[in-house]
């Protein structure tokens, strides 16, 4: 079986062999047979002829995350990226794809110091008093090293990997051809392959894209200018490129490396709450937030403060998201089911037929009855998003992924504080940001100001009213008022139709020659005319062709 869209892409065969190579010896040998590219990839081929025996006993989850770890930088960045989304894979593949690790060897700086005078040409030396030579932390995408401005400031140069958007561009190719043949050959996903593809590709594109990074950094500076408690490093762009960002050091302990005993316990309650508002400012408040603050990215300074680095992945929800999270809420409180399906309709963006299905009405059900009653202090909203989500997710209902990663922030932070601090109680915490969301759908203000909306949005109908009517009116008055009405859904009935039609006319046709070809042949035994009996046999011919043609015809159309 040939998969010819992949066929007609192989341009890289021999990263494609080498990723077929992976696959065949971790127990996935038979993907390069249906791929069609057997024949082409002789290296694939003779791995696929000596598949370690043994990998069945590891486990799917396992043995996809070790492939990731050895196709290298891109397929990294894909699980760890899928780590974040149990709306579109199970859940043991996420936990699998959270151990994915991306630290390897840095660069060496002689390479880093020919794409910084690229990247600054003439002015490097003029740029910065120093850098240091080692890196001061070395990923699979990117590099970051100690450096000084020319007047002294500290600061870390974080710049992407020589050749690293070669290689992704690359993997890329390849990772949509995979979706492609996935999509084709494998029904009832309940998510499209080719789409988180398409998503990834978009999310790595900002990734490598230090521009991008240090926009969002600054946007969310900017909106944690009043809050000393919350730090976001300053971002220099006299120093920072399409391919280098520089930012400040932060110096503080990395949350991922915290013992109990390197803090006391009123630091520790202050970090919490400063983390916790700070995040759920973000997502409740600020609808603009840091989709990945797990430890390694959150940084404990003095006095209970905290400092989020890594702004590479954040996520968005307008308002309008926000009003339905608050009428989802709303909903789940008040054990009002309707409004939750119809909040999960508007925020899913899903056909309300999926809707009116019995069995997802009686799954929401159940989380309702769950948390109905709770009060709002007592609410884990993390809890409630999550658990909904997922259950749209078992009825093949794709969460989009803004919410996706806001639900990841919220409970990100949830268990960040419960490891700091376990008397710590989240929910009376961040109350006054639940009673808001709640509150921007339900109060007095809120009903005016929708009511205002709604107002002012008549008025511009009434308004542009008459101008829409003149032609209108202006037709009619001429008699010239016409109607196009546009039928869909009717060309298969008409297409069935008019091959009936033909049929019968056809077979009333050929129908006709038998019976005049008999009476010729019949009349030219007692004449014994020859011209009778040519002419009659012809009809015979004739007619018998055109069963032929009708046979051939309606064969071609039962094919079509």
């Amino acid at each position: 079986m040939t998969f010819s869209p992949i066929t007609r892409r192989i341009r890289h065969v021999q990263r494609y062999a080498q990723v077929l190579e992976v696959l065949a010896r971790h127990g996935f040998a038979d993907l390069s047979q249906q791929l069609g590219l057997d024949t082409l990839l002789d290296r694939a081929r003779a791995v696929v002829g000596s598949t370690p025996a043994g990998h069945d006993r590891i486990p799917l989850a396992a043995r996809l995350r070790i492939v990731l770890e050895e196709l290298g930088p891109t397929y990294v960045k894909l699980g760890q990226v899928l780590s974040t989304r149990p709306d579109l894979v199970p859940r043991e593949w996420v936990e699998e794809f959270r151990k994915l690790q991306n630290n390897v060897p840095g660069v060496d700086y002689a390479v880093i110091e020919k794409m910084l005078r690229q990247e600054f040409p003439g002015c490097l030396d003029q740029l910065f008093l120093s850098i240091d030579e080692r890196p001061l932390a070395a990923g699979s995408m990117a590099q970051i090293h100690r450096a000084r401005l020319r007047d002294g400031t500290p600061i870390v140069l974080k710049f992407l990997r020589p050749g690293i958007q070669e290689i992704t561009a690359v993997d890329m190719e390849i990772l949509q051809s995979l979706a492609e043949f996935v999509e084709a050959y494998f029904a009832n996903l309940g998510y499209s392959p080719s789409a988180i593809v398409r998503e990834f590709a978009k999310e790595l594109r900002r990734e490598t894209d230090m521009m991008q990074e240090g926009k969002a950094t600054e946007r969310l500076e900017s909106l944690f200018a009043d809050d000393p408690d919350v730090v976001f490093p300053k971002v220099y762009w006299e120093a920072t490129t399409h391919h280098v960002l520089a930012i400040d050091e932060i110096q503080g302990l990395v949350l991922s490396d915290f013992t109990a005993d390197c803090m006391s316990r009123e630091d520790r309650r202050a970090l919490v709450e400063n983390g916790a508002r700070a995040v759920f400012r973000q997502c409740l408040e600020f609808g603009f937030f840091h989709a990945d603050p797990h430890p390694g990215n959150l940084i404990a300074l003095p006095h209970g403060r905290i400092a989020f680095i890594d702004c590479g992945m954040t996520g968005e929800i307008d308002e309008r998201t926000s009003r339905q999270l608050a009428d989802l809420v709303t909903g789940v409180v008040s054990g009002d089911l309707d409004r939750v399906i119809a909040a999960a309709g508007a925020i899913s963006d899903v056909d309300q037929e999926k809707l009116e299905n019995r069995s997802l009405r009686i799954d929401v059900h159940t989380i309702i009855s769950e948390f109905h009653g709770t009060p709002l202090e007592r609410l884990n909203i993390g809890k409630v998003l999550q658990d909904f989500f997922e259950t749209l997710r078992a009825h093949r209902i794709h969460c989009p992924a803004d919410i996706v990663l806001l639900i990841k922030s919220l409970t990100t932070i949830e268990s960040i504080a419960r490891d700091l601090d376990p008397s710590f109680e989240m929910v009376p915490f961040v109350r006054p940001y639940l009673e808001d969301l709640v509150g921007k759908r339900e109060g007095v203000w809120a009903m005016k100001g929708r009511v205002e909306r709604s107002l002012r949005q008549y008025a511009e109908l009434f308004e542009g009213l008459p101008a829409e009517l003149r032609p209108i009116l202006s037709q009619l008055r001429k008699n010239k008022l016409a109607v196009n009405l546009e039928h869909r859904g009717l060309d298969r009935v008409t297409h069935t139709i008019e091959h009936a039609s033909r049929n019968i006319s056809f077979a009333l046709i050929i129908a006709a020659m038998f019976i005049g070809s008999s009476i010729l042949v019949l009349a030219a035994r007692n004449s014994t005319s020859v011209v009778l009996t040519t002419v009659g046999y012809a009809g015979f011919a004739a007619a018998a062709l055109l069963v032929v043609f009708m046979v051939v015809s309606n064969r071609r159309r039962r094919g079509e």
